[in-house]
């Protein structure tokens, strides 16, 4: 057993980035993330990838997968989205003390 903690499926020890958008949503009274698979035929192959939508919001991974790899589009997604909402909070929230004008 490791001493950093329990693995994730990646063999490292930091949680996916669904998992840490599941929280973040949690953490902030935001409904779960619904995770939607999207293809595009490309030629004689089908490419896909994934959109998150979260706090009413559609978002969308940057970047196209072959099949076997849909999970890396919704890690992709999450981690975009997590991303934005992290930047929105920190934008929008005051802490008492800090960010006067």
């Amino acid at each position: 057993m490791s001493a950093a903690g329990p693995a994730s499926p990646q063999g490292n020890s930091r949680p996916s980035w669904q998992k840490q958008l599941e929280d973040h949503c949690k953490e902030f009274s935001l409904a779960a993330p619904v995770f939607n698979i999207v293809s595009d035929r490309r030629g004689g192959r089908t490419a896909w990838s994934s959109t998150v939508t979260v706090a009413g919001r559609s978002i969308a991974a940057r970047y196209w997968y072959d099949g076997q790899y849909i999970n890396n589009a919704k890690e992709d997604a999450a981690e975009v989205a997590l991303m934005q909402l992290k930047a929105q909070t920190l934008s929008s929230t005051t802490y008492p003390g800090q960010f006067h004008g």
